[in-house]
């Protein structure tokens, strides 16, 4: 495999990490049209919303199955159509029923995405023989921020909120189409496998079995934690500011911006921090931060040493879970194709249940006491990083 092949595979692959968090990202501004549109209440609007964390999870470790068999690109290409496809429909859909199927396909295409993706990335890390995924998490966030604040723009804009997801869909399209044909072959994925985690096409055949594997489970038990803390701070951070600093309901999300901010510049530059570092500093020394991050936004009673807090947070915890996927790419005798999708799954579940833990941990105790879990939770990552075998 030629050079030339593996640098325009590692572009395309940034591409596709782009497309996942735009798309991700532009049901954000659809959740308020849509409780309208549908006169939902709170609970019945948080029922559809955890239908697309139903239909991630449900396709995640059935990504792994299609992937071993077609190819990570195929997958790709199925997936962001699919998802592509559902985008409009979630912003005309009438019907509350039909609109909880809409969602939960919609849920399907995304975590289908995020593990072809994932799969595929690393095993272009490993063809590249240099750290890549932190700039490939660092795009989705990236896509993420465009996405949470593109749709919106064009709305203002004047474009009629079809069109406009329309045109958010063409886009998503368009970029694949650009850079399918770059991606990775299911034979050169094959090849890659087979050399970097030292078995051959019968042995990945056996392995999809095995996932057992207790190297693959404490790298997913560590990214449930990780996944759980970063949903936490998604869903619970302006009410902390808002209720616990005084801050106002209008300014409320300036701490999860300044978190967002400060995790998309630092996986943006990751790769470079792993290749002079280790994987090990990283983890542990981002755990820690990010533990220390989340104490000082707890007791500082300054709003710029909670926005301080959250910036530190986001810089902890930026690259810690590329890690652990790049190091399920490397696990001997195991295909990325088996260890990623168990990975996907854990980690995107404990994103599910971090902001009801927190919720359940706050009505009985408080907020603050809920976000100390999380700096607990980071140090016990640190400690489960830094004595795993």
């Amino acid at each position: 495999m030629s050079n030339v092949t593996i640098i325009k595979a590692k572009r395309a692959t940034q591409y596709i990490f782009l497309v996942c968090g735009l798309a991700l990202s532009s049901w954000a501004p659809m959740v308020p049209l849509a409780k309208d549109r549908l006169q939902l209440n709170e609970a019945e609007l948080g029922l559809l919303l955890l239908l697309l964390g139903g239909g991630a999870l449900v396709t995640m470790p059935l990504s792994g199955f299609f992937i071993s068999r077609v190819g990570s690109r195929k997958v790709i290409l199925i997936s962001v159509l699919l998802t592509a496809l559902l985008l409009p429909c979630l912003l005309v859909i009438a019907d509350v029923y039909l609109m909880g199927v809409a969602v939960f396909a919609f849920g399907c295409g995304i975590g289908t995405i995020d593990v072809a993706m994932n799969s595929h990335g690393v095993q272009v890390q490993n063809a590249y023989k240099k750290p890549i995924m932190s700039s490939l998490h660092g795009l989705f966030s990236v896509g993420g921020l465009l996405g949470s604040i593109g749709l919106g723009f064009l709305i203002k804009a004047g474009l009629d909120p079809l069109f406009a997801a329309v045109t958010i869909s063409a886009v998503l399209v368009a970029l694949l189409t650009f850079q399918f044909r770059n991606l990775l072959s299911y034979t050169s994925e094959k090849e890659i496998t087979g050399k970097f985690s030292h078995i051959n096409e019968s042995e990945a055949a056996t392995s999809r079995f095995q996932w057992l594997n207790a190297s693959v489970l404490l790298l997913g038990v560590m990214c449930f934690i990780a996944f759980l803390s970063e949903g936490a701070v998604l869903d619970w951070s302006a009410i902390l500011l808002r209720d616990h600093k005084n801050v106002s309901a209008e300014f409320s999300g300036t701490g999860y911006a300044a978190f967002s901010v400060a995790m998309a510049v630092m996986r943006l530059t990751g790769d470079s921090l792993v290749s002079k570092l280790n994987s090990k500093t990283v983890v542990v020394g981002g755990s820690l931060i990010a533990a220390a991050g989340v104490v000082i936004l707890i007791f500082s009673p300054w709003i710029a040493g909670s926005l301080a807090g959250f910036i530190l947070l986001g810089i902890g915890a930026a690259n810690i879970v590329p890690v652990f996927f790049s190091e399920g790419g490397r696990i001997d005798g195991l295909s990325p194709a088996v260890t990623i999708p168990v990975i996907s799954t854990m980690g995107y579940a404990g994103q599910l249940a971090g902001p009801a833990l927190l919720g359940f941990i706050a009505h009985h105790f408080s907020l603050n006491i809920a976000f100390e879990i999380i700096a607990l939770l980071f140090v016990i990552v640190a400690v489960l990083y830094t004595f795993r075998k």
